[in-house]
């Protein structure tokens, strides 16, 4: 079943204790963001200790609430134009309480290789997320099977992965 509107809004809003990201692309578009990535590359940044948005606010009270949100997002270096902007945010994102990790797969082998893009939540809900080569999303697919390979994919990715901040301050800036 695709997810999109309010079902998809529901979906991301009503697990009970986790939401869990797998993000596996260099460059995820959205029209969006295009005029804030133009404005990163010109040099704008925003301030990571004061940044606040709806999305900082969220997080902030699903983790008032007790709740847990992460993410894994596998790259390669040099990072791409996107991972820099998307990286100054995942500042912002980990200091209001997203557990956000790095699987640079550089210089080794990619233990996720041919792994979906994928939010987990509460461990047993799957949804799908489905993008074209550019990076520009198709649709959401609630999975209807077992979750126990993304319950795999999600442990091999938490074990391979570093935090954020631990990944930053070993020299891989944005």
């Amino acid at each position: 079943m695709l997810l999109e509107g309010d079902a998809w809004k529901a979906c991301m809003n009503g697990f009970r204790s986790e939401a869990w990201r797998l993000e596996t692309l260099p460059v995820y578009r959205s029209p969006g963001e295009d005029g804030d990535i133009r404005d990163f590359l010109a040099g704008q940044r925003i301030d990571p200790g004061t940044y606040s948005s709806a999305y900082t606010e969220g997080l902030r009270r699903i983790i008032a609430e007790g709740k847990r949100k992460g993410r894994v997002h596998v790259v390669t270096r040099p990072l791409t134009d996107y991972l820099r902007f998307e990286f100054m945010y995942y500042e912002a994102h980990s200091r209001a309480g997203d557990d956000i990790r790095i699987l640079d797969v550089t210089d080794r082998p990619n233990p996720l290789e041919g792994a979906p893009d994928f939010w987990l939540l509460d461990r047993s809900t799957v949804v799908l997320m489905h993008y074209a080569e550019d990076g520009t999303q198709q649709s959401r697919e609630l999975y209807d099977g077992d979750p126990a390979p993304f319950l795999t994919y999600q442990r091999i990715a938490v074990t391979e992965s570093v935090p954020f901040r631990e990944y930053v301050d070993s020299g891989h800036r944005a």
